[in-house]
């Protein structure tokens, strides 16, 4: 499965916690990435600073559902189920 165009739902839920040169203080859940383009894809998706939780989320159907809203939702609970 590939990224959905406009949908950006990965790169907006999750928080991000480890700091890197380019996320000096991580990002918090439901903010979107600073490296999101005016398509909502990730500017930094090849490149080794991408932070590890980013790389851990590949597209699937079960996390992507039909459409950004179910994206979304998933991330939402994933994010909600995964806190410290």
């Amino acid at each position: 499965m590939e990224c959905r165009s406009n949908c950006g739902a990965c790169c907006i839920i999750p928080s991000i916690s480890t700091k890197t040169r380019l996320l000096p203080e991580g990002k918090p859940s439901y903010v979107p990435c600073i490296h999101l383009d005016e398509n909502l894809r990730c500017k930094i998706f090849f490149e080794k600073e991408r932070p590890k939780v980013c790389a851990s989320l590949a597209p699937n159907e079960e996390m992507c559902g039909t459409c950004k809203a179910d994206a979304m939702r998933y991330l939402a609970w994933l994010e909600e189920e995964t806190k410290p």
